[in-house]
């Protein structure tokens, strides 16, 4: 998939190459930081491909967070068997807090997925938007300077 995305972002030309990267940093399970990583490899400026992937990756966790709040309200009855994810979510979610699902929580989930998990959960819509900001700029930041210093985070170079 990572490759994908690589030919993908490398089609575009120069000069819009951090929309290419915006573009993949929007899609669950690439984030801010797979996204930040394709950018600097595909010669993007490293300052341009960390805030492209970070705004591709805000815009989308906004869409889910904001659905995810809509529905909520809209039908606060659930029938459905939680999966085992949303389970360990939940937990998560009691022992740390948002700021700690968050900051960790795309360890285990997207962010988007796992943004819209805690507005289900009843947490604040503004501060799950706040502490997932920040999680996706740290992540994206940390991934794309890794990849800068040379470091291999993407696996098949």
């Amino acid at each position: 998939m990572i490759e994908s995305l690589q030919d993908f972002t490398s089609t575009f030309p120069p000069a819009l190459a951090w929309l290419a990267v915006m573009l993949a940093a929007a899609i669950p399970f690439v984030e801010s930081y797979f996204g930040a990583a394709i950018g600097v490899v595909i010669g993007v400026n490293p300052v341009i491909a960390i805030l492209a992937a970070v705004v591709g990756n805000v815009a989308s966790m906004l869409l889910m967070v904001n659905g995810a709040h809509f529905l909520r309200r809209k039908a606060s009855k659930g029938t459905n068997e939680p999966s085992q994810k949303y389970v360990k979510l939940r937990a998560a979610f009691e022992k740390y807090g948002i700021a700690g699902v968050s900051l960790l929580g795309q360890t285990i989930l997207p962010s988007q997925i796992t943004s819209a998990a805690l507005v289900s959960f009843g947490a604040s819509k503004e501060k799950v938007i706040f502490w997932q900001v920040i999680s996706i700029i740290l992540w994206g930041t940390a991934f794309g300077l890794l990849v800068y210093l040379g470091i291999d985070v993407i696996g098949g170079r």
